[in-house]
């Protein structure tokens, strides 16, 4: 069978909840492989929700279907204080990227909790300066950032990035509408240990089935090398 942009491939989903330091419930999914114990764990943080990014967001979504099978990685999404998706609303109200600290808080001490191993954060837009602002917890294994528009974080994120040490790597679209390739290598070399990767036809939102395949085989090579690449059918 071809996987395809709908096709969701056998897992353990649980939903979810977290709480926040300050008294907040958020939603969520965990998906982890059917029949045996991750080797790691995406710590996903969508895009901006006052644009339409919720946990649900089509990348973040495909690589819960498909990477606890392909590559026996479990997968946390949830919804940032006041975002809806079809899981349900998040208590709270957007902040602008300033409270959200307490989600990505709450959603790495639900994965320490819980045993879920190796911790990277995949932020994607929005999701990649609550990273990179409120991400550097000493469990996290590294960072993934796909189409960083390096608004909200600035270089001083970048650098205490570089001081914290681990891996950072950026996904930046060709014709993103924020920061592209060029740009991106100059402003990321604040991180000294920052890979920053374009990709070819890209635009912002990922869309179209061939670059969702680039993201996820971008995330397995660096979060469990072994299951990359991924394969096409099953």
């Amino acid at each position: 069978m071809d996987i395809r942009a709908s096709t969701v491939l056998p897992a353990r989903r649980e939903d979810i909840e977290l709480q926040t330091a300050d008294a907040l419930t958020l939603v969520g999914e965990v998906a982890v492989p059917e029949s045996r114990p991750p080797v790691a764990t995406l710590v996903c943080l969508h895009p901006l929700p006052t644009h339409g990014g919720m946990m649900d967001s089509h990348v973040l979504r495909k690589a819960s279907y498909r990477l606890p099978a392909l590559a026996d990685i479990a997968v946390l999404r949830f919804n940032t204080r006041g975002t809806t998706s079809d899981r349900g609303t998040s208590q709270g109200s957007f902040d602008g990227g300033e409270a959200e600290r307490w989600d990505v808080a709450a959603a790495l001490e639900y994965a320490d909790f819980h045993d879920l191993p190796n911790p990277w954060l995949v932020g994607w837009s929005f999701g990649t300066e609550l990273a990179l602002k409120w991400g550097r917890d000493p469990i996290v294994r590294g960072a993934i950032l796909l189409s960083p528009p390096l608004k909200r974080a600035g270089e001083k994120d970048l650098v205490a990035w570089g001081e914290f040490g681990r891996p950072l790597v950026a996904l930046v679209p060709e014709h993103d509408d924020y920061l592209q390739p060029e740009e991106a290598v100059h402003r990321f070399a604040a991180a000294p240990q920052a890979e920053v990767v374009g990709v070819e036809g890209a635009k912002h939102l990922w869309v179209g089935e061939p670059y969702v395949r680039i993201v996820l085989n971008e995330i397995v090579k660096r979060v469990n090398p072994p299951a990359a690449p991924l394969p096409t059918t099953v």
